[in-house]
């Protein structure tokens, strides 16, 4: 057999390999988006969402307001959340309740709502509600607000930052048990 004959054997055999299996879920049961994106929280070039705990202040201001987000422990082991998100005068949304992780999401559940769920995306550093939400969270926005799209970068990774954390009005974003 002549040596570009073995050559062009040898590339063809490489490119009919069998793909690799795709990696099952991770140890929370959900899996991340990509194959790029495990990759890069096995090499740690990127934090596991879901081993980095939510607790901490997430704050972002801009010429409509400011939208910030608290996160403190609850007794249960979960957590416990403030937010309030600002869009101009007379049009904000609040809120207090409980909060859920769940891999790299966190399910926020507004008390004294509606029933109003968000799970919102959490990578670590961030924390982003959908561009959709469900009817029920209404209730906790005012004037034509919505929490549609909010995102909140972490701005400290503590709960004493956190419980020190005022709402507009200069109550606190989120209340100690």
């Amino acid at each position: 057999m002549r040596p570009t004959s073995l050559a062009a054997l040898l590339l063809l055999a490489a490119c009919q390999r069998e793909a690799a299996p795709a990696q099952g879920p991770r140890e929370t049961g959900i899996q991340t988006s990509s194959g790029l994106e495990r990759a890069a929280i096995e090499t740690g070039v990127i934090a596991d969402a879901a081993k980095v705990p939510a607790i901490g202040l997430y704050q972002r201001n801009h010429e409509a307001g400011r939208d910030a987000l608290c996160v403190v422990p609850a007794k249960n082991g979960d957590y416990r959340f403030g937010l309030e998100a600002t869009f101009g005068e007379d049009q904000s949304c609040a809120g207090r309740g409980s909060a859920r992780p769940a891999g790299d999401k966190l399910i926020l559940s507004f008390s004294h709502s509606d029933h109003c769920i968000v799970v919102a995306q959490y990578d670590g550093d961030q924390l982003s509600l959908p561009g959709v939400v469900d009817m029920n969270c209404a209730s906790v926005c005012k004037g034509r607000g919505s929490l549609e799209g909010v995102s909140f970068p972490r701005v400290a990774s503590d709960a004493a930052s956190a419980f020190q954390a005022r709402d507009s009005g200069g109550g606190l974003l989120c209340e100690s048990d």
